[in-house]
């Protein structure tokens, strides 16, 4: 049975830094596609980050703020954001599987995508 399990969420303020951490059991996280997606209240699910087929991916908000990897020994997904401003402010989930889809989607439980995590909240205020 494959599980996710994100860790890291938080308060913080504008410009300021989280680390999102993810654990995954069931599953190597060296040899699957992975993902961060978030979504807010009133909007759909968007991908933040991935590393899929070996290359890393982000659309234009997180390009130069967050940074994806990978810690194969812990088999755990990361997620660094730094520069954080208030529209970052979601309820943040890790992903794996075959497909990492890049299409934002109305819920972060796609089928689309194999496996999600519980979700982490990530708050950023003024």
């Amino acid at each position: 049975q494959v599980q996710l399990v994100e860790s890291g969420g938080g308060s913080v303020q504008t410009g300021g830094s989280l680390t999102l951490s993810c654990t995954a059991s069931g599953l190597s996280v060296q040899y699957t596609n992975v993902g961060w997606y978030r979504q807010a209240p009133d909007t759909g699910c968007q991908l933040v980050a991935r590393i899929s087929d070996g290359k890393l991916g982000y659309p234009g908000f997180a390009s130069g703020r967050f940074t994806i990897s990978r810690d194969n020994a812990k088999n755990t997904i990361i997620l660094q954001m730094d520069k954080l401003k208030r529209e970052d402010t979601a309820m943040y989930y890790c992903a794996a599987g075959p497909l990492i889809i890049t299409a934002t989607t109305p819920s972060c439980r796609d089928r689309s995508v194999s496996y999600w995590g519980q979700g982490t909240q990530v708050t950023v205020s003024s």
